[in-house]
Parts: C-alpha cells; structure tokens; sequence
C-alpha cells in the first residue's frame, strides 16, 4: 500500500458524487496531495462495482446520490469484510445530519468546500 504526503494514509480513494465537476476538482486537489484517485462513480450502483473493482482504501462518499441515500451506501460498504474506509461528504453543514455520519459507519464527515488531504488524512490516519 502507498502512502499519500500526509505520513501513514492510505492513498487509493474512490470518489463518489453524481456532480462531475465536484469530481473533477477532487480528484485534482487529492491527486496533488499525494492520492491515488482510483476510480469515480456517480451513483449508488456504480458505487458498488467500482468498489469491487478498484479495490480502494477508502471511499468520499456523497451523502445525496440520484438513486440511493449515501448513508444506506456508507453502512453497506463499512458492512463488507475488508472493505475500504468510508467518508462523508456533503456541500451542507455536518450538523444537518445530526447523528447519521456516525451510526452509518463512516470514519466522519467534511464539507465539500473544506475538502483537502490534510483534511481526509485527519480522519483516516
């Protein structure tokens, strides 16, 4: 396993979001802190096939998807053996869903406009 700039992270992330342009600049903002961006998907579906695909160490995961609830998507991936970490995000206020973040199984939660390594590496390391 690589490790990414922020010393014992994980590096291989999936990002997970139906705006693609939300995912064009994370995977360029993680990308230059060290991540390994190994794959994208758009909705819960695919979430699941790319997570079986790539194989990733953790997962940014929307809270809001086109056909599934993140939170649902989050307790499915935490739930497999071995599987990648997970973290929520959202453009709204980790406050607007209160105690969900945690009961889902995800290691914690970052607002999309606070999105950075240093950021993702803090709740992961």
């Amino acid at each position: 396993m690589r490790l990414c700039h922020h010393s014992g992270v994980a590096q291989r992330v999936l990002i997970v979001d139906d705006h693609e342009q939300f995912r064009t600049v994370a995977r360029a903002l993680l990308e230059a802190e060290g991540f390994e961006i190994v794959g994208e998907a758009e909705n819960g579906a695919a979430t699941f096939a790319e997570v079986e695909r790539a194989r990733p160490d953790l997962v940014l995961l929307d809270v809001q998807l086109p056909d599934a609830n993140g939170f649902d998507v989050a307790h499915a991936i935490c739930a497999l053996h071995d599987g990648p970490a997970v973290v929520m995000i959202s453009s709204r206020d980790a406050s607007d869903f209160g105690s969900r973040i945690a009961s889902c199984g995800a290691r914690g939660f970052i607002q999309k406009s606070r999105l950075s390594g240093a950021a993702l590496a803090e709740l992961v390391a």
